[in-house]
């Protein structure tokens, strides 16, 4: 940093330093952020049913990488130590999806198939919910996919199934490596994808299986927003021709994981399978998969709105302070260079904002989810790397708000058309688009073209594309990755910055 600019910076930090005002503003964001925050997670209470009491909702279940996940299927297997593989045909795979009752009181039920049904060959660690495995499978409209510890997806060859076009499939096991294999005539065999499970215990269990997720239908609400509905489904997988090598002892085993148990001890919506000679039918429900839904760590920055809006009086004024008191010809005598005098001004009040925000936002982000917690909520767990960058990237939004504020102050030279085009540009296409006021398509517009998308940066919980969601802003997805929708905004900023620069220079003070 050169002598010039750097005496610059530290004159435009002493500016915002000794105007009482600004820095009450400035930590009045900071406070009604967290303070906001705090009261919308102390609001927040969740309990789930033991039987005739209600008590806190279990955490949610955890995978290998401890992202939240679902583990619910059907499995027919049998331990296996050591090395060995299953080979199985797959004939046939058939669903049962519910429709809203035609007849009151009258289940309506109808053939039918979700996109992510699946069934087919797994090696897993042990019966117990999120623990490791690998699969093979045939999945309703995604063709043959090789999946392991829930996150991960790969697919081999499209198209369907039927007895007069079966799928073999293979899977595998050599040490912690998982291979797997797909034929249409059980002779050539070509891979679909390897999976590398570390820790992987001596012996595995191995087996069929089959789940569904629910039917996921998105309607378009009478007054905007969009309205989901998720229906009971099921899937059937008819195999023959199954084989086991390797040390695959012992009788086969019906495990119907996950299933719902209601208070009465009655199971809810269970799985089954049928054995006749070589020939396995296995139906089960649910999915294998991560989950999206639940609450979210990010809930409790909901509050953020609020102080930006506070953060952006304070960065216009910051600049039209200056025009409304003539002051402006003082500073740029004192920094002829408009364009660095200027520049100097937007870093200051970034490093203030920056500095400012950030305590504020990892109190809000760490008090209200353990706040969220104590309340009986199931909040979605995330990796730290996935926290310090909410945590940053929030503060990070701050900053880069305020200098697309200051430089449309600068531009606008009027302090209260300054503030609402700030607010027009930045806040109000976000409350647009995460409310009931918007199609889910408009909304997911405003949010890669508009300043807004920099408030992607919160999201927690990424999409899954082998997961069926309603991957919409309502529900707290954002259309553009989340340093991808920071940089959007970074963009504008950086754009109405040059402008102003411009401006500057043209135009007298």
């Amino acid at each position: 940093m050169s002598g010039g600019f750097g005496r610059l910076l530290r004159a435009e930090l002493t500016k915002f330093r000794t105007v009482r005002g600004w820095v009450i503003s400035m930590l009045a964001a900071a406070l009604v952020t967290v303070l906001l925050g705090l009261l919308s997670a102390s609001g927040n209470h969740a309990s789930c049913s033991a039987g005739p009491v209600e008590v806190a909702c279990p955490p949610p279940l955890t995978g290998p990488d401890g992202e939240a996940v679902d583990d619910k299927f059907f499995f027919v297997h049998r331990p296996l130590a050591g090395d060995g593989s299953i080979t199985a045909r797959l004939t046939s795979l058939t669903g049962r999806i519910r429709k809203p009752d035609v007849t009151p009181g009258v289940r309506n039920e109808v053939p039918g198939l979700v996109p992510w049904a699946k069934a087919g060959i797994m090696i897993k660690e042990s019966t117990k919910q999120g623990s490791a495995y690998a699969a093979v499978m045939m999945t309703g409209e995604h063709g043959v996919r090789m999946q392991h510890n829930f996150t991960h997806d790969v697919a081999g060859r499209p198209g369907g199934v039927a007895k007069q076009s079966p799928r073999w499939l293979r899977l595998t096991r050599s040490g912690d490596t998982l291979t797997g294999y797909e034929s249409a005539d059980g002779t050539n065999w070509t891979q679909v994808g390897t999976a590398s499970l570390a820790g992987l215990p001596q012996t595995v269990q191995i087996g069929l299986f089959a789940t569904s997720p629910g039917d996921l239908t998105v309607t378009q609400g009478d007054l905007g927003g969009s309205i989901t509905a998720a229906r009971f489904a099921e899937a059937t997988g008819e195999f023959d021709q199954v084989k086991l090598h390797g040390n695959a002892s012992g009788a086969w085993r019906d495990d119907d994981l996950g299933v719902t148990v209601g208070p009465d001890g009655a199971e809810h919506h269970p799985g089954r399978a049928s054995r006749s000679g070589g020939t396995f039918s296995v139906t089960g429900v649910g999915d294998i998969a991560p989950t999206v839904e639940g609450p979210t760590a990010e809930r409790p920055l909901s509050s953020a709105l609020t102080g930006l809006i506070l953060v952006i009086v304070v960065a216009v004024m910051f600049i039209t302070a200056e025009y409304r008191h003539g002051l402006i010809r003082t500073s740029l005598l004192a920094g002829p260079r408009r364009g660095r005098a200027l520049a100097a001004k937007a870093l200051a009040l970034g490093l203030i904002t920056f500095a400012a925000a950030l305590p504020a936002t990892a109190i809000t982000f760490t008090v209200g989810g353990r706040i969220l917690r104590a309340n009986g909520n199931a909040v979605l767990p995330v990796s730290t790397l996935t926290e310090v960058r909410i945590m940053v990237g929030m503060a990070a939004l701050f900053a880069l708000a305020a200098v697309l504020a200051l430089a449309l102050g600068t531009l606008l030279r009027r302090s209260v058309a300054a503030v609402i085009t700030a607010i027009v540009m930045i806040v109000v296409p976000h409350v647009l688009a995460t409310t009931s006021v918007l199609p889910d398509s408009a909304g997911q517009w405003l949010l890669r073209v508009t300043p807004a998308a920099g408030f992607a940066i919160q999201q927690s919980i990424p999409e899954y594309a082998h997961v069926l969601g309603h991957y919409a802003p309502i529900a707290g997805f954002y259309p553009l990755p989340p340093w991808a929708g920071l940089a959007v905004l970074a963009g504008y900023a950086a754009l109405a910055l040059g402008l102003a620069a411009f401006q500057l220079r043209r135009r007298d003070a």
